[in-house]
C-alpha cells in the first residue's frame, strides 16, 4: 500500500479547448505521482468537454470528469467547490485551465508540509508567462511575481490578510497554492456569492484565519497571460483593474469587512490596513487624480491617509 499522501488537483474549465490539454499534461508530468485530477466542466460549449472526458477515460483511476447538473454554467467558485467536495486528497492544488504546473511543484511544496505539519497553506512566486506564444518579443516580457519576499517566511493569522491589503502585489496566484484539505473544508470553501473576480482572495482570507501560512521563494507554476483570460476581459469591461479602484475590488472589500466581523477578528493592524484599502472608494475623486501611484508607492498612500484622518468626521 502506498502511504504517501494523495494530492487532489482541482481544475475548473469553461470553453478552454485552446489550453486545457497543456494544463492536464503538466499534472501528468509531475515528479510526485500520487495525485488525482478533477476536471470540472462549467458548462463548456466547445471541444474542452471532449478533451476532458478523453483524459478521464484514458486515466480512469487518476482523472475524473465532473459537471454541474444540466451542464450548467455556475462560475469558478461553485466549480471549485464541486471539485473540493468530490476530492479524496489530504492536500489541494488549484490549477486553472490556461495555466501550468512545473514538474517539481507538488513534490517541492509537499516536502515543506512534511517539515512543517502546523501549516495550512504553502505558496510561492509565479511566472507571469507571456512567452507561451513562442515569440521572442513575448518571452522578453516573462517575469516572476516575487510576492515581495526574498526568503521563506511563516505568517500567522491574520498577518497574511494584512499584507494582502497593504500590498495587493503580495497576493499569490491560485496555481501557486498547496492547501491542507481539512483547512479548506473548515472554511466552507469558496464563497458562492463571489463568482469570478476576487473569489480567490475571499478563499485566501478564509484560509489565512485557519492557521500558519508559509510563503516560499521557489517558483513552481506559470500563469499564462493572454487577452481572452477572465481578468483581461474584466479590465476591458471596466469591472476590474490591477491598480485603479474598480467595482470588483469594492465588492470584495465589502465582503471582507463583513466576514472579519462575523469571525470576530479584532486585530488593530489588520483593521488599519482594511480602512486604508477602503479609502479610494470613500474619496474616489482624489484617487482618480492619483491614479496607480498609491499602489506603487505605499508611503504616498500612508501620507494621504494621515491627511484624510485629520479631516472632521462629518466630512468623511
Amino acid at each position: 500500500m502506498n502511504n504517501e499522501p494523495l494530492i487532489s488537483v482541482i481544475t475548473p474549465f469553461l470553453n478552454a479547448e485552446r489550453f486545457l490539454e497543456e494544463a492536464i499534461e503538466s499534472v501528468l508530468n509531475q515528479v510526485y505521482q500520487r495525485w488525482e485530477l478533477l476536471l470540472i466542466d462549467d458548462g463548456s460549449q466547445d471541444r474542452s468537454t471532449a478533451i476532458a472526458t478523453h483524459y478521464a477515460h484514458t486515466y480512469p483511476r487518476r482523472i475524473r470528469y465532473l459537471e454541474h447538473e444540466g451542464h450548467r454554467n455556475r462560475g469558478k467558485s461553485a466549480s471549485r467547490n464541486l471539485g473540493i467536495e468530490s476530492s479524496a486528497g489530504e492536500y489541494l492544488a488549484l490549477l486553472d485551465a490556461d495555466d501550468v504546473l512545473l514538474p517539481h511543484k507538488l513534490a517541492h511544496q509537499l516536502a515543506i508540509f512534511d517539515a512543517r505539519p502546523e501549516l495550512v497553506m504553502v505558496y510561492g512566486p509565479t511566472l507571469y508567462w507571456h512567452g507561451w506564444t513562442g515569440a521572442k518579443r513575448d518571452s522578453r516580457n516573462d517575469r516572476i511575481h516575487t510576492l515581495g519576499n526574498h526568503e521563506q517566511a511563516v505568517l500567522h493569522p491574520p498577518q497574511p490578510i494584512t499584507q494582502y491589503l497593504k500590498n495587493p502585489g503580495s497576493v499569490p496566484c491560485t496555481c501557486a497554492l498547496l492547501v491542507r484539505r481539512i483547512a479548506a473544508a473548515n472554511t466552507g470553501g469558496f464563497d458562492d456569492t463571489i463568482h469570478d473576480l476576487y473569489e480567490d482572495q475571499a478563499f485566501l482570507a478564509k484560509l489565512c484565519l485557519q492557521g500558519p501560512v508559509l510563503i516560499d521563494t521557489e517558483c513552481c507554476d506559470k500563469y499564462r497571460q493572454h487577452p481572452d483570460s477572465s481578468s483581461h476581459a474584466a479590465i476591458r469591461s471596466g469591472e476590474y483593474h490591477p491598480y485603479l479602484p474598480n467595482p470588483a475590488r469594492s465588492a470584495f472589500l465589502d465582503w471582507l469587512g463583513d466576514y472579519l466581523k462575523q469571525q470576530h477578528v479584532d486585530d488593530h493592524k489588520l483593521w488599519n490596513a482594511y480602512h486604508s484599502a477602503r479609502r479610494p472608494y470613500r474619496y474616489p475623486r482624489l484617487y482618480r487624480l492619483l491614479g496607480p501611484i498609491h499602489y506603487i508607492s505605499p508611503w504616498v498612500n500612508a501620507w494621504i491617509g494621515q491627511i484624510l484622518n485629520r479631516l472632521p468626521s462629518a466630512n468623511r
